[in-house]
């Protein structure tokens, strides 16, 4: 008796702790583990950096109102039609039509309008309706006839640039027509100013719809069957989750997201034009390469993209109150994409 509870006594004084094999986490793998975590982190850091650089370097030209505003402003079509990127990458895809739908809807509105003497608000919905129509065709490419999606909107990106020079005779209809005759087309170029800040209605709504699609990614079943697709679509489908139907309507959204970014433009330039936004394509991959949503689907936040948007316009801006060459903005973009993306392989392999 005296024995056990003299070894009773030795057992508690002994090191009753677990033996643990993981190793401690270095300050890199904790960063790395955040920024996993936190998606749209690493674009915020980068804007906030710029925009801390840029106002050191320029000093009141860039840190007033009208400059920050203004950068809002500029982006606010990159911004929507990024959107409608943003929903498409995140399926593993990719879309080079989004501008030439833009315009393509643009061109509809005002020939509607103008040419057939149809009623402004009918002429909108036509040319929304156009550009639904053009991401259901791109949408039913992809999940019925299973084509690479690069292929096939680099073939309709093609054919819609060729139909609205087409459709529209390469001719611009004017600022002061549209002022006239159907000031409707313009309604999102109405500028609201708040003392020295001025935001156009195209701005207000660029921030609703962003707001909105980012709700709905992270706080329905549909944003989350459309993350499951992007990572692994066979796996979505074993789990009961109608892949080809996600994928038409991922295209057909963000083909009306791109009709209405068409709508907006007409208000940010003042005219109807089949030569506007012809870089509105590469822009937008841009904008959401820089922001941290992956090529590889499955992973990224919205608010990185509007981050990385808003990073294109503050080195635009600011390299030219600056007095830099132009060329230099398209260096440091350059710089940007590629570290973005070496940034997200990195980010990628925290699992591992």
């Amino acid at each position: 008796m005296a024995q056990a509870q003299e070894f009773e006594k030795v057992l508690d004084k002994s090191d009753k702790t677990v033996a643990s094999f993981e190793e401690p986490r270095s300050l890199l793998k904790q960063a790395q583990h955040t920024l996993h975590s936190n998606q749209a982190a690493v674009p915020l850091i980068v804007l906030i950096a710029s925009v801390a650089i840029f106002g050191i370097l320029v000093g009141g030209k860039f840190f007033n109102a009208f400059s920050l505003t203004l950068i809002i402003q500029q982006v606010a079509i990159v911004g929507i039609v990024g959107a409608a990127q943003t929903l498409v990458i995140l399926t593993a895809g990719i879309d080079l039509s989004v501008g030439a739908i833009m315009v393509l809807s643009s061109v509809v509105m005002g020939q509607f309008t103008f040419r057939y003497g149809i009623p402004v608000p009918l002429s909108i919905l036509c040319g929304l309706a156009c550009g639904t129509l053009c991401g259901f065709i791109n949408g039913w490419l992809v999940a019925h006839m299973k084509l690479p999606p690069f292929i096939v909107t680099l073939g309709s990106w093609q054919v819609f640039n060729a139909t609205k020079y087409l459709y529209s005779a390469n001719e611009t209809i004017r600022t002061q027509d549209i002022e006239a005759q159907a000031p409707l087309l313009q309604f999102f170029g109405i500028q609201i100013k708040l003392g020295g800040a001025v935001f156009t209605l195209g701005v207000i709504f660029m921030v609703l719809l962003v707001i909105f699609l980012w709700y709905v990614l992270n706080y329905t079943a549909w944003g989350r069957r459309l993350y499951a697709v992007g990572d692994d679509p066979d796996a979505a489908d074993l789990a009961g989750v109608p892949v080809k139907r996600m994928l038409l309507t991922t295209y057909t959204l963000s083909g009306l997201i791109c009709g209405m970014a068409g709508w907006v433009l007409i208000g940010r330039i003042g005219s109807v034009s089949p030569t506007a936004g012809e870089f509105a394509n590469i822009e937008s991959v841009t904008a959401v390469v820089i922001g941290g949503i992956s090529l590889f689907g499955g992973r990224g936040s919205i608010l990185g993209m509007i981050f990385g948007a808003l990073i294109v316009g503050v080195f635009s801006l600011g390299l030219r109150l600056y007095g830099a060459d132009a060329q230099w903005t398209y260096l440091l973009i350059g710089v940007l994409i590629i570290g973005a993306v070496a940034v997200d392989q990195w980010i990628r392999k925290v699992a591992g």
